[in-house]
């Protein structure tokens, strides 16, 4: 069992208040609104979200790369920032490992070179520098390339070698910035594997910045979806992917249908309650403070739904609907259907065959399901 906190009980990484500016035409640009988070001792906490919204300037912050305008970050009890106190120590003094998008392996040097470049860099006894890299090449799985050039390396093979400079100098906090972006599905899929596999092993204290989901629900603890340079939704995966809380997020987070709707009654003592929208009336959990009259989004993800020729049995969350169209993605089928003019997308298991114009059912399952207040932006 990993120890949560820090010796007094604190995080391990805290981030307060983060505010990072930059210039403008006419005015200041804000990529990081004063967001906050903090990452327990051997967690891998993800920064989630599209381009520009301002999480892997928020790593660069950590990193000490970039020099915020307001808050603070504390590492191990130790600060780093604090910018109301004017305390900004320098990236080479935080004692952080960073892996970039770009590889950024010298191409002029060997494998081995290059793993050891840091630590001669950080003046680490001779004596040291062999055992310690060797070390970290047997970690990543290229302990028989060290003399290799670092040009003959693969893709894959390359990011590796940056995957061990990075934790050769036993960095009290790892840090990722779009690490697999440059790699093709397959390699991307297995060196996630790779990441969050050496990550546990070696506890150490993680962040994650990323644009793809599915590598994000895939290796992370904890994820904060972020826009417009704030927090939008901040649990584990199966927090953010069940209840994502806002339109945003759960559009962004995999597929998901999106219904806007109108409370019929308010939530009964477990939550769920009544939702009707265009094509009838619906099921489902509340999120938030909904009351009876209030517009609200019923969010329903494809996966949600069951599809058969004769109508169920099940008393409510059952229409009839008709196929629009199909497409067979091996696993599953990827299917459109239009309840009484609503279309919907239904993941359909791959065995049954389907033809456009067909009629079928639909069924929801309404504790899978949930309506949110319409327009929720934040959390």
């Amino acid at each position: 069992m990993k120890p949560a906190n820090t010796a007094d009980g604190a995080p391990y990484l805290r981030v307060e208040a983060l505010e990072k500016r930059f210039p403008g035409e006419a005015i200041e640009l804000a990529a990081v609104s004063g967001i906050s988070f903090s990452v327990p001792r051997g967690e891998l906490f993800t920064l989630l979200g599209p381009s520009g919204c301002g999480k892997s300037t928020t790593l660069r912050c950590i990193a000490g790369l970039e020099r915020p305008e307001g808050g603070s970050i504390r590492v191990a009890g130790r600060t780093y920032v604090d910018c109301a106190a004017n305390v900004f120590v320098p990236p080479d003094k935080r004692g952080i490992g960073m892996v970039f998008q770009s590889y950024a392996i010298w191409p002029h040097m060997s494998v081995y070179q290059n793993v050891a470049y840091a630590l001669e860099v950080n003046k680490t006894p001779r004596g040291e520098i062999r055992p310690r890299v060797m070390e970290a090449l047997e970690l990543v799985g290229l302990a028989g390339f060290a003399n290799r050039p670092a040009p003959k390396l693969s893709g894959g093979q390359q990011q590796r070698v940056a995957l061990a400079r990075a934790v050769v100098g036993r960095p009290s906090l790892l840090l990722f910035d779009e690490p697999l972006s440059n790699l093709d599905a397959k390699l991307r899929e297995r060196m996630r594997n790779e990441i969050r596999e050496l990550q546990q092993r070696l506890q150490i204290t993680t962040v994650y910045v990323t644009h793809d989901q599915a590598e994000a629900l895939a290796i992370s603890d904890t994820i904060a979806v972020m826009e417009g340079g704030k927090i939008l939704a901040l649990g584990t995966p199966r927090e953010i992917y069940g209840a994502p809380g806002s339109r945003f997020v759960a559009d962004f987070i995999g597929m998901t249908n999106i219904v806007r709707g109108s409370a019929v009654a308010d939530a009964d003592v477990e939550g769920s309650g009544r939702v009707e929208v265009p094509f009838g009336t619906v099921h489902c959990r509340f999120e938030g403070a909904i009351r009876t009259g209030d517009p609200v989004d019923v969010l329903i993800r494809p996966e949600n739904m069951r599809v058969s020729r004769t109508r169920p049995d099940a008393s409510h969350n059952v229409w009839q609907a008709a196929v629009e169209g199909v497409t067979f993605l091996g696993e599953y089928q990827d299917a459109t259907v239009s309840v009484r003019e609503q279309r919907l997308r239904v993941r359909v298991h791959p065995g049954l065959e389907l033809e456009r114009g067909q009629q079928i059912y639909v069924e929801l399952n309404s504790a899978r399901c949930s309506a949110i207040p319409a327009e929720r932006a934040t959390i």
